[in-house]
């Protein structure tokens, strides 16, 4: 059976990788945006969903989840091929020329590689407590991939920080009944989403700490100790939402068969955005070069530089549009 080579696979599906990939399935290039996370956004769809970004043109104050959502909708006009939740572990060159990316999910190929990791692969914190890791996938998540799946269910949602906050309030209108379990009297969220809190149907239970979590039939038989004094509680749910935040593995690409030239444990690249791997493209806060500013808007401006310049060596003779009036998207 003949494998299926992508022209391009892009590793990392935050906002750089997100707009990285539609202006290759702009080009008609054969693309794939790999994500470890079990959605797309990166860090900034996961740690900020309500922190406001002032770097991006046109878009003064856009919260990370609204960005998330207009590249989300941005993309369904081309053609790309998703692969989520699957961590990249290797990247090697094959003696065609092309390149294996292996991940969790299994292997791929294709005839170049754009990295566009950010900061780091991003990991949940998990819960640590004895069973949790059983119940992982069924009963205990760490993201919400599908809101209908919680229509009617009791959810205990773990954390306090904004992204948590943000799961709470998403999830109240569905939900039968949403417990919000932190171990502080005070969030760490924004005001205006407390403010937001306040008024909805979610009922706050603090200042408690998870102490053991057990599977009762369907349900989840979650044990809470109260801080600060003395008092327990019991909460049976249906679903429980861990959210405390998440921790970046820097040492990724050391794992990988690929030896790139770095500063600072940041990747080298040129003005083309090429690395020291002939066929492997860097772009985002990842990458280093002279005058480099780690901002978003700097990094949707890499992604097209990458694109095109590998483009134009596989495709010597195709013809690629150099200017947004000449692209006629959607006519």
């Amino acid at each position: 059976m003949q494998k299926k080579v992508y022209d391009v696979d892009i590793i990392g599906g935050g906002p750089a990788g997100m707009f990285a990939a539609f202006y290759a399935g702009l080009h008609d290039l054969k693309t794939q945006l790999i994500e470890a996370l079990p959605q797309l956004g990166g860090q900034v769809g996961a740690l900020y969903p309500e922190k406001a970004i002032w770097d991006v043109a046109a878009a003064p104050g856009i919260t990370g989840k609204e960005l998330v959502q207009r590249l989300q909708k941005q993309l369904q006009l081309v053609d790309v091929n998703y692969l989520l939740n699957a961590p990249v572990t290797n990247v090697q060159k094959c003696p065609d020329g092309t390149f294996k990316v292996t991940t969790a999910q299994g292997v791929s190929f294709a005839r170049a590689v754009v990295i566009a990791l950010g900061n780091g692969a991003f990991s949940p914190r998990k819960l640590a407590l004895p069973g949790a890791d059983q119940l992982e996938g069924h009963q205990l998540n760490y993201f919400v991939t599908h809101k209908a799946d919680y229509a009617g269910k009791t959810v205990a949602v773990l954390g306090g920080g904004d992204s948590a906050v943000d799961m709470a309030l998403m999830l109240a209108p569905v939900a039968e009944q949403v417990y919000l379990v932190h171990r502080r009297a005070e969030f760490r969220a924004l005001p205006k989403m407390f403010d937001q809190l306040e008024a909805s149907s979610v009922s706050l239970v603090t200042p408690y700490l998870p102490k053991n979590i057990s599977q009762v039939g369907d349900q989840v038989s979650l044990g809470l100790k109260r801080m600060h004094g003395d008092g327990n509680r019991q909460l049976t749910v249906d679903r429980v939402l861990v959210n405390y935040g998440f921790t970046a593995n820097h040492d990724a690409l050391d794992e990988w068969e690929l030896q790139f030239a770095t500063d600072r444990h940041l990747i080298k690249v040129d003005s083309e955005m090429t690395t020291s791997v002939p066929g492997v493209y860097a772009i985002g806060d990842g990458v280093t070069y002279p005058g480099k500013q780690p901002l978003i808007s700097t990094a949707f401006g890499e992604g097209p530089v990458a694109i095109a310049s590998l483009a134009k060596k596989m495709y010597p003779h195709k013809r690629m549009a150099t200017h947004s009036s000449s692209m006629h998207l959607g006519d």
